[in-house]
């Protein structure tokens, strides 16, 4: 990966977007670790933080996630064993 700033400092970086989906039976730091590792290690995901408890995880891309990504972190989640319950409402 080459750095995108130029010798001024100024940096050239794509948008990012960051997205939250629920995900049913995230409830101790070992589930969080879990489905963290298994969504974070996706190819378009730049970033993801799981809260315990909530389920809430909240994606961060390079581009605006759309229909395809929806589906592969559901396959994702669930390959994971855990249930995806869909994206929540911003």
């Amino acid at each position: 990966m080459s750095n995108c700033c130029t010798t001024d400092g100024s940096c050239h970086t794509p948008a990012e977007s960051k997205t939250t989906y629920k995900v049913d039976g995230v409830g101790s730091a070992h589930c969080q670790g879990v489905v963290a590792k298994a969504v974070g290690g996706l190819d378009e995901v730049t970033a993801v933080e799981v809260e315990i408890g909530t389920g809430l995880v909240t994606v961060t891309t390079s581009a605006e996630p759309d229909e395809a990504l929806d589906a592969l972190i559901a396959k994702t989640v669930d390959e994971a064993g855990y249930n995806f319950a869909g994206r929540v409402a911003a």
